[in-house]
């Protein structure tokens, strides 16, 4: 099978939870035997750099980007506000990425289109044209609830009202667009029931992110040690950590004087790199994530917004970690609250959750374990790739 992967950023190197998911896809289908040829947008904020890809990446995935300036333009946003277009999706309209997008079609043939995100929606009536793939929309989230969320959660009201404007543009799009694939992969169960409820009548499946369970290192953990770990530049993450910090860590920091919690991901602002803390370490961008999970004993992720599937979370569990988060941060996981994983969603709860594994370090390994073990049974690349696979072949034959 021929696959054409469209990315709206670099999969590769894998460097925050969507190139994460992004390139499990790729990687599980080069292991499965498929073709896939590598399309994608960079940008400013996350350039392709090439020359740093694998030889053996580079040659099996014939990964090509194609720069777009997302930067918010005044203009631009003001007259999608007034057209009440939607500006994400209008910022990924580029000239460039069509041209060569139908280059690439025009000299070869592909049995799927597989896309994700549905920012690079407005490209499917030229892959029509060009193509007789099927294409397969990879919903990584239901993008316009991030966006609600957030505005909810936002104090400012101006501020509160253009992101519900914003959430309200993006709501359209998905509604009027959401039947122009073939086929439609959700990552959760709850965000393919919220695709049926805006009106998605195409063939949809739920395949959640997928791991392997042998790319995890061993590492002796840092005692009573904490961490969090998501790029920065994602505003449901900016939100929970000042949330973290404000509302849970000195109530955390003054019962359990001697834990300790790191807070590392890409984009780390220097409000927080500057800051000193009694008991934190902001580590920013890390060499190599898996070990530094390794390394840590206890995944806090207080998430109040967003949508599909927490990657790093099931990264955590793989490796073994005891996990404490919200229930919109454990939205997608198949979890039992207190075995595998920790939910909690007020500050008194998030700190209780964090005292009972720091005072029970038994406790904190059973969970772990039994993360580990969930993580192996339900979200192995090989078996979600197959699943996948098969969607595909079900779509071809129709």
């Amino acid at each position: 099978m021929k696959v054409l992967q469209l990315c709206n950023k670099p999969p590769f190197p894998p460097v925050d939870g969507g190139t994460l998911a992004m390139n499990s896809i790729t990687q599980g289908l080069l292991d499965a035997g498929c073709q896939v040829k590598v399309l994608t947008v960079e940008t400013d904020k996350h350039p392709a750099r090439l020359d740093r890809v694998p030889d053996d990446y580079r040659s099996r995935t014939g990964i090509e980007a194609v720069y777009i300036d997302l930067s918010v333009k005044a203009i631009p946003a003001g007259v999608a506000m007034l057209c009440g277009q939607s500006y994400h999706v209008k910022r990924y309209i580029s000239n460039a990425f069509a041209a060569k997008l139908k280059s690439i079609l025009e000299i070869e043939e592909f049995d799927v289109v597989h896309v994700e995100s549905i920012f690079l929606t407005p490209y499917v009536p030229l892959i029509r044209n060009h193509s007789k793939a099927k294409i397969i929309l990879r919903a990584h989230n239901v993008e316009h609830l991030i966006w609600k969320r957030v505005a909810q959660s936002t104090t400012n009201r101006l501020k509160r009202w253009y992101l519900k404007h914003l959430s309200l543009t993006l709501r359209a799009y998905e509604v009027e667009h959401i039947n122009d694939y073939d086929g439609v992969v959700s990552i959760t169960q709850g965000d393919a029931d919220h695709f049926r409820e805006l009106g998605l009548r195409r063939p949809s499946t739920v395949i959640p992110f997928g791991i392997e369970p042998e790319d995890v290192p061993d590492a002796t953990p840092e005692p009573a040690s904490l961490f969090h770990l998501g790029a920065m530049d994602w505003m449901p993450n900016r939100e929970s950590i000042s949330w973290l910090l404000d509302k849970v860590w000195p109530v955390v920091h003054k019962q359990v004087p001697q834990a300790h919690l790191y807070l590392a991901g890409r984009k780390m602002p220097d409000s927080l790199m500057n800051a000193k803390i009694d008991g934190v370490t902001v580590v920013g961008e890390v060499p190599d994530a898996t070990r530094f999970i390794a390394s840590k004993q206890i995944n806090v992720v207080p998430l109040l917004s967003g949508s599909g599937i927490r990657v790093k979370i099931i990264e955590a569990m793989a490796a073994g970690k005891a996990v404490v988060t919200t229930t919109v941060g454990a939205r997608g996981i198949d979890y039992t609250d207190g075995v595998d994983i920790l939910i909690a969603n007020t500050p008194d709860e998030f700190a209780t959750k964090i005292k009972s594994l720091l005072d029970d370090p038994a406790y904190c390994r059973s969970v772990g374990d039994a993360a580990a073990r969930l993580v192996a049974e339900r979200y192995d690349t090989r078996k979600l790739t197959e699943r996948l696979i098969n969607f595909y072949k079900e779509r071809i034959e129709q």
